[in-house]
C-alpha cells in the first residue's frame, strides 16, 4: 500500500508516513485473545489491512513468567497501533489481554460487540461523535444528595464512572436499605440507557443500594448503550462490577 497522500511506499498497510507526516488509518479494530490478537486497520469505511499476532504460553511456567508473557505479547499490539497513530481504537476479547495493551498504549479504548466487531466498527464510524467532557471526575459530580455509600469503594465506583469521556455529570441518588444483601462488598453496574442516552449505576453494599443518575453526552439509547458498555467494562477493571 502506498500513502494516500504522497504515495510513499508503506511498509505495512495503514502506517503512518513518515514522509509526508499523514495518517493512513482512521481506526483501528482491536480482536484480543488470551493467544491470539488481531489488529485490522479502517480507513474512509473500509477495511485496508489486517495482521494477526500470536503468542503460546508453557504449560506449567511460572506467575512471573506469564506476566513477562502477557506483557511481551500485549507490547507487540500496542506498536502495531502506534504504526498506524489512528484517529479511534475499538476493542473487544479478553480483559486480561485488554488491560495489558491499555497499559501500553495513550488512547481511549472504545468497546465494541457482537459477532463481527470490525462490521460493527464500520457502521459506528457513520454515526456522529460523542462530545469529550473534559472535566476532572469531582467537578462531575452534583445533586442534592451528597452521601455514598460503600466508604471508600463507593467513592472509587463514582470516580470510575464520572472519568468516563462522554460522562457529564453523576448524580447520587437517595440509600435505599430495604435491597438483598451482596456478599461480595461493594459492586455497581450501568443500567440499560435510557430515550436520551443516559444511564443509572446501582451501587449495592450490603443490603444497600443507591441509585445514580448518569447524564452522558449520548444523545440517543443506541449511543448510550455504547457509553454503558464502557463503564461497565471499566468497572469490570477495577473490580466493582455487579455480575447478577
Amino acid at each position: 500500500m502506498d500513502c494516500r497522500q504522497c504515495a510513499t511506499p508503506l511498509a505495512r498497510p495503514g502506517d503512518y508516513c513518515l514522509v509526508c507526516h499523514t495518517a493512513n488509518a482512521d481506526a483501528v479494530v482491536l480482536e484480543l485473545g488470551d493467544e491470539r490478537a488481531t489488529v485490522t486497520c479502517l480507513a474512509d469505511g473500509e477495511v485496508i489491512g489486517e495482521r494477526t499476532m500470536t503468542t503460546t504460553p508453557e504449560d506449567g511456567e511460572s506467575d512471573e513468567k506469564a506476566v513477562v508473557q502477557l506483557r511481551n505479547f500485549a507490547g507487540l499490539v500496542a506498536d502495531e497501533v502506534r504504526r498506524k497513530r489512528p484517529e479511534e481504537v475499538y476493542v473487544t476479547g479478553d480483559r486480561e489481554v485488554i488491560g495489558a495493551v491499555r497499559e501500553q498504549l495513550h488512547y481511549e479504548f472504545f468497546r465494541v460487540e457482537g459477532e463481527d466487531p470490525v462490521q460493527r466498527v464500520v457502521e459506528r464510524q457513520g454515526e456522529p461523535a460523542l462530545e469529550v467532557v473534559d472535566a476532572a471526575p469531582a467537578e462531575k459530580l452534583g445533586g442534592s444528595h451528597s452521601t455514598l455509600i460503600g466508604g471508600r469503594e463507593g467513592q472509587r465506583v463514582i470516580q470510575t464512572v464520572a472519568g468516563h469521556p462522554h460522562v457529564k455529570k453523576v448524580i447520587p441518588g437517595p440509600i435505599d436499605a430495604g435491597g438483598s444483601s451482596s456478599p461480595t462488598g461493594v459492586r455497581a453496574k450501568a443500567t440499560r440507557a435510557d430515550a436520551n442516552g443516559n444511564v443509572r449505576v446501582l451501587i449495592r453494599d450490603g443490603s444497600s443500594v443507591q441509585e445514580n443518575r448518569v447524564v452522558t453526552t449520548a444523545g440517543d439509547r443506541e449511543l448510550g448503550e455504547h457509553v454503558r458498555a464502557d463503564l461497565n467494562e471499566a468497572l469490570r477493571e477495577a473490580g466493582l462490577q455487579d455480575d447478577s
